[in-house]
């Protein structure tokens, strides 16, 4: 768990004492955020790698630091991936913002039936998804994560039939399921897959369909919740019910 320390994302983390932080990263700390010589930040690979560092020159669009720890964070158990349908407007990206920040390990978007917004093959579609991949990322560090969740391409009914099948458990959120979700029993380890419908709600077919494969309907509680906050909910509900919220068993701090 990181406290009280900016953290920003790195593809690697620095092999020796020293490092530089620059692009668009480096840019940020150093003219939006005015971060100082002898200020603390903590460089982060996305994948559970992390260093503590101590900056040591701040340039226009780049810090000098000194690394003074490492440590990694174990990946959470079960991993929650969410499948959220399509949603129009920005409500797709408030989806994986609030999802991130509440701890999803991944992300696949799903076209449903009845979804109004369309991604298409091609440039508007490759636009829309790497919105929400930059979505994550952002929401990843804003919630100092050591992970930040994938975001896969744009999955079919098929594809999602398929992906249930190999899951330790789905769970379909859907407000005339007979059974909350308080009452399901979660795999301790595997994937736990979240399937959310889009505003329009998911067909029976689609349900149907999704149930043959293994999933099991639930709801959340007595109201209806948007499309674009029902994942976060849920990964809030899942946190408690399993040990994804106990402490990790992160390697700790390793000084350099």
């Amino acid at each position: 768990m990181i406290h009280g320390i900016p953290v920003f994302h790195t593809e690697g983390l620095p092999e020796g004492d020293q490092a530089r932080l620059d692009g668009p990263e480096g840019r940020h700390a150093a003219t939006v955020l005015r971060t100082r010589v002898g200020e603390q930040l903590v460089l982060s690979d996305g994948a559970g790698g992390l260093a503590r560092c101590a900056v040591t020159a701040v340039g226009k669009d780049f810090l000098d630091l000194d690394v003074l720890a490492r440590w990694t964070e174990p990946a959470p158990s079960p991993r929650v991936v969410l499948v959220q349908a399509l949603i129009k407007g920005d409500r797709g990206e408030l989806a994986v913002e609030l999802a991130t920040e509440a701890g999803v390990d991944a992300v696949h978007p799903w076209r449903a039936a009845r979804c109004v917004a369309r991604w298409e093959d091609g440039p508007r579609g490759a636009k829309a998804l790497g919105r929400w991949r930059a979505t994550a990322l952002q929401a990843a560090k804003q919630a100092r994560r050591a992970w930040v969740p994938e975001v896969g391409e744009p999955l079919g009914t098929g594809q999602l039939a398929q992906l249930v099948q190999h899951a330790a458990a789905t769970l379909v959120l859907h407000e005339a399921a007979e059974v909350v979700l308080g009452e399901v029993e979660l795999p301790a380890e595997g994937d736990l897959l979240i399937v959310v419908g889009p505003e329009g709600g998911i067909t029976e077919s689609e349900v149907s369909r999704l149930v043959e494969a293994g999933a099991v309907p639930v709801r959340l509680g007595p109201t209806v919740l948007r499309a674009s906050t029902a994942a976060a909910v849920a990964l809030g509900a899942i946190g408690v019910l399993t040990r994804r919220w106990q402490p990790t068993g992160s390697t700790g701090e390793v000084a350099r």
